[in-house]
């Protein structure tokens, strides 16, 4: 939906470990976290009314003794985020600000002065490269990259040791180890430390192909040697690594549409690829569209990919804002606030919809004049005659949103598994906390498709489900084997 920010995860609440004030302490926090989210988000009745006010009671007791054992905002944060997430699985968050306060207020100072005694592995890079000339077989050992780090991976023992060659974050410096794997016992064992040096362990380890690394929910492409992979693989991480949306030829009957994400920001980059490519996109056959592990984002992003694969009239069901003094806000932030990049036209659209809302405080208010709006484009192009889009478990919020209109085309069929279910209850707003320590992230409108087709906590089913037999490297190839009728 429209200026949603990226989900934010309890990761985040590792960013600062600064004891609290006397006057902003856990339970402080935690009330004005309650008091604000009751009074402002949009889809805490809603909630309310699913869960039981009971169960919501006995959801707050647990809290309210939680809060008062915290004493730092790392211990603080998880608890806080936790209580929000009884209401929904996204649209919520919190989010620290009180790191980047303190860099203001001593800026000499340098996170990666608090790990300048980690673990270390000694290893010049020529010599490890000279090593690696050598070897006559191809493994774990190497050197690797996920960004923002290019590391080296050598054997050590019944141990794969990963270590610090380029950093990109000041929180670690060349030689420090960042990685371990593990293979003794018969059994396999990683760790890859995080930005702030938190260990994410995993027993999922996976190397794909020659050049693919797997840890956990981390991917690492091998920079050298150089090994020739499958083509499979090579596409495949091509479109996983991908900061930017763009198009290549399968084959002569398909084209591939990468779109890692619909934040606003990308919308001129996505649109410039549909020019670019606009004449090969109608004359062709078959176009996938890949928008797996998603951001969510603005629901324009995507406004020039639908006329591309339209049949008949689209269908959008809107939404309500909940109308509070806070929420309202938003509305004069649009027309004030330079970031949220508002012309003169979307400013008197802030402006009119500020006034509208001012009216009914208290209420949910519908700023369009019907509960439905309907969208017809001018023409039905020929080509592409099928569209497969491929999803998973990370899209969510507008990502949704745009499968919701693309699936109402008669050439649109979804491959993949269940999005995440995240699109009821949206359009965020964050507001700092009294002490200025974090951003409380909720929700400012409904949608009414509640409550007869409700997706939160559901997501939205694929067409084809691709099960686990299928690699995740695969994927692509199937779509397009569908898709070519083979």
């Amino acid at each position: 939906m429209k200026n949603l920010k990226p989900l934010l995860i309890s990761s985040l609440f590792t960013l600062t470990t600064s004891l609290y004030a006397q006057t902003c302490d856990c339970t402080k926090n935690f009330e004005w976290v309650k008091k604000t989210f009751e009074e402002n988000d949009a889809g805490y009745e809603y909630a309310l009314k699913q869960k039981g006010k009971q169960t919501y009671e006995d959801h707050n007791k647990r809290t309210a003794e939680k809060v008062k054992t915290a004493k730092t905002f790392t211990e603080c944060g998880p608890i806080l985020y936790d209580w929000l997430a009884f209401f929904r699985p996204g649209h919520i968050a919190i989010r620290p600000i009180e790191k980047e306060k303190a860099q203001q207020d001593n800026p000499n100072q340098k996170s990666e002065n608090l790990y300048s005694n980690w673990e270390t592995f000694p290893i010049e890079t020529q010599d490890f490269k000279n090593y690696l000339d050598k070897k006559k077989t191809s493994d774990y050992e190497g050197i690797w990259e996920t960004t923002p780090y290019k590391i080296g991976i050598k054997k050590k023992g019944d141990q794969y040791i990963g270590f610090i060659i380029e950093s990109g974050a000041e929180t670690w410096t060349k030689g420090q180890v960042k990685l371990k794997i593990d293979f003794s016992n018969g059994k396999s064992n990683g760790v890859f430390y995080m930005r702030d040096h938190s260990a994410a362990e995993t027993k999922e380890i996976t190397l794909t192909g020659k050049n693919h690394l797997q840890i956990g929910d981390f991917s690492l492409s091998r920079v050298y040697p150089k090994i020739e992979d499958d083509p499979k693989y090579v596409q495949y991480y091509k479109s996983l690594g991908a900061s930017k949306p763009y198009i290549e030829k399968l084959n002569k009957t398909t084209l591939y549409f990468r779109v890692p994400s619909f934040q606003a920001s990308e919308k001129q980059k996505i649109d410039s690829v549909i020019v670019s490519n606009r004449e090969k996109i109608l004359s062709t056959e078959n176009l996938i569209i890949d928008i797996r592990n998603g951001t969510g984002g603005s629901d324009s992003s995507y406004n020039q990919i639908l006329p591309l694969i339209y049949t008949n009239p689209i269908r959008t069901v809107g939404v309500e804002y909940l109308s509070t003094k806070l929420n309202n806000q938003r509305m004069i932030d649009f027309i004030n606030k330079p970031e949220y990049g508002f012309n003169e036209e979307n400013k008197k659209w802030a402006k009119a919809s500020f006034d509208k809302l001012e009216k009914e405080q208290g209420k949910f208010v519908n700023l369009n004049e019907n509960v439905v709006s309907i969208t017809k484009y001018d023409t039905v192009y020929p080509y592409p005659k099928n569209v497969g889009i491929i999803i998973n478990q990370r899209n969510g919020s507008t990502d949704e949103q745009f499968l919701l209109a693309a699936k109402q085309s008669r050439k649109v069929k979804l491959f993949g598994t269940t999005t995440f279910g995240v699109l009821d209850v949206s359009n965020m707003y964050f507001v700092p906390s009294p002490c200025n320590e974090f951003q409380l992230g909720y929700a400012l409108s409904r949608s009414m498709r509640i409550p007869d087709f409700t997706i939160d906590e559901k997501g939205l089913q694929p067409d084809f489900y691709l099960d686990r037999s299928i690699p995740l490297s695969e994927w692509t190839e199937y779509v397009n084997t569908v898709l070519n009728g083979k």
